[in-house]
């Protein structure tokens, strides 16, 4: 096979991937964390084995959504950090960005981030609740390596960086989960609540030297 055959070989399935993940896309945000394997593969018009063959196993196709899903909000946070505006409402406006999209979209945010409580059909669904720690700490790390970039916090500072990324990242996760469920306040009072508790240590650090700046 030739480097042309073997590369239009990968587009192809790198297209098929593309199209199954929006089936299942589809199937989450109608079922959130009770989206199955059987229900995913009928909605993509194929049989289970097949969906199989692309992602391995149920854990897999998680993992894959959850890689786009993550992707899409990391893009939006970072927009957020990086927007022509004072510090204070750069903090909000990134808290603002995470709490709304879970708000429009609460059975994917659900079925990231909560385990299923049981189907029928003799599918499980996804064991959903193991996963979610590692998308936390993907955003905590994120998160980490900006406030390391941009933020002056003296010595030990890699290390201070990574407490307050996943220290973030936990408030905003575990606030934002509670503000779903129970709606308690608009969106933007939590924002100003939160960014408030936030600001002390934010507003008293420096700029990096060097760096693009907070």
């Amino acid at each position: 096979m030739n480097t042309t055959q073997r590369t239009e070989q990968q587009r192809s399935a790198d297209r098929r991937r593309r199209e199954l993940l929006e089936a299942a896309d589809r199937v989450v945000l109608r079922d959130g964390p009770q989206a199955s394997m059987n229900a995913i593969a009928a909605e993509a018009g194929i049989t289970k084995p097949i969906l199989y063959r692309h992602f391995g196993d149920k854990g897999g196709l998680y993992a894959a959504l959850a890689k786009r899903h993550t992707d899409a909000l990391l893009d939006s946070l970072r927009a957020a950090l990086d927007a022509p505006a004072a510090r204070r409402e750069r903090v909000e406006s990134t808290l603002d960005t995470y709490l709304a999209a879970i708000e429009a979209r609460p059975q994917v945010y659900r079925f990231l981030m909560h385990p299923a409580e049981g189907s029928t059909g003799g599918d499980q669904g996804f064991d959903v609740g193991k996963h979610s720690a590692p998308l936390l700490r993907r955003m905590g790390e994120e998160l980490a390596q900006v406030i390391e970039e941009r933020v002056d916090l003296g010595p030990g500072s890699q290390q201070l960086a990574r407490v307050w990324g996943h220290g973030i990242v936990g408030m905003m996760h575990a606030a934002g989960d509670w503000w779903l469920g129970e709606r308690p306040c608009s969106r933007s009072e939590l924002v100003r609540s939160l960014a408030d508790l936030l600001w002390g240590r934010l507003a008293a650090a420096g700029d990096r030297m060097g760096g693009p700046g907070f």
